[in-house]
């Protein structure tokens, strides 16, 4: 009888998980050329455990994601570059940035033709295993897939914001070696748990750790305490005005990679608050797309 009860609360769990309301983005919203549902909290291996319908607003951020969704920007096959980048959306852990940190930088990297893959990754919830694997799972499909858009599997590397930054970092010291993009672009990111006790990055980890995580935790999640001379390399974009996330937070990272020989290289801009990526009226708009050009450009030129 106890066993049966168990079963039916399971059926019923399941059925709450697949009764959820999916949100997508219109075509004429995210510029996308396909979009790819790849699992929801009942089929991948862990769930995050919301049970309310996903929302999404005026501005396309979306939150209480239970579904992971891949919205894919084909590179035109006249000036492809072989390269594939899968992007992870910023929001602190608590929305996804859709927007700007999402749809405006894929079809940027399409425009220089760069295949790009956006991650709507399932919200940690406190689970931080959950938003790592849908991020992984970006990367796997990128390269197992990315054939039929001209991408080359082992020209693949990740591109995140904010605590898609974070996550980024994350889920590439979560694989094996083999398995890690061949290179990351890291804007304005979270990676540290503990910079100067900030509030923001305090809520952020709590998100992805939950209410009861220790020190040890935090340290354990701090990237560049995961840093070492297999990390792959690294570009990092920020700005020393950034109150939301401290620039210390990119130049600290920045220092580990370079204390393990790591290829790397940190632009600090002058001015800009927090979330200017994907903003074309930003001041420094056209040269950090410059500098992320380049970057590819030299990544897809070393073997």
């Amino acid at each position: 009888m106890k066993r049966l009860l168990t079963l039916i609360l399971s059926l019923a769990v399941a059925l709450t998980a697949t009764a959820q309301r999916r949100v997508v983005a219109t075509a004429e919203q995210s510029g996308a050329d396909e979009v790819v549902q790849y699992w929801n909290n009942s089929t991948a291996p862990h769930s995050n455990g919301i049970t309310d319908d996903e929302t999404i607003d005026d501005k396309l951020n979306m939150s209480q994601t239970t579904y992971t969704d891949l919205y894919i920007y084909k590179a035109d096959p006249a000036k492809a570059t072989g390269q594939g980048v899968v992007v992870i959306p910023g929001g602190g852990y608590y929305k996804l940035s859709m927007l700007y940190d999402g749809f405006m930088i894929a079809k940027y990297l399409r425009s220089i033709g760069v295949t790009a893959i956006i991650v709507k990754y399932r919200l940690p919830n406190g689970n931080r295993e959950v938003p790592i694997e849908d991020a992984v799972a970006g990367l796997r499909y990128m390269r197992t897939e990315g054939h039929k858009w001209g991408v080359d599997p082992k020209q693949v590397g990740m591109l995140g914001s904010s605590a898609g930054g974070h996550l980024t970092a994350l889920a590439t010291h979560s694989l094996p070696v083999e398995e890690r993009p061949k290179f990351n672009i890291l804007i304005y990111p979270s990676t540290s748990g503990d910079m100067w006790s900030n509030y923001r990055l305090q809520n952020c980890f709590e998100r992805l750790l939950g209410k009861w995580r220790t020190q040890v935790d935090i340290e354990n999640n701090s990237c560049e305490n995961l840093v070492t001379p297999n990390t792959p390399p690294t570009l990092l974009l920020h700005t020393h005005e950034d109150t939301t996330v401290p620039s210390t937070s990119s130049t600290s990272y920045y220092k580990a990679l370079k204390c393990h020989g790591v290829r790397s290289a940190l632009y600090l801009y002058p001015t800009g608050a927090h979330g200017w990526a994907g903003h074309d009226e930003w001041h420094y708009a056209e040269p950090c797309k410059e500098a992320i050009r380049d970057w590819l450009e030299i990544e897809r030129n070393r073997k």
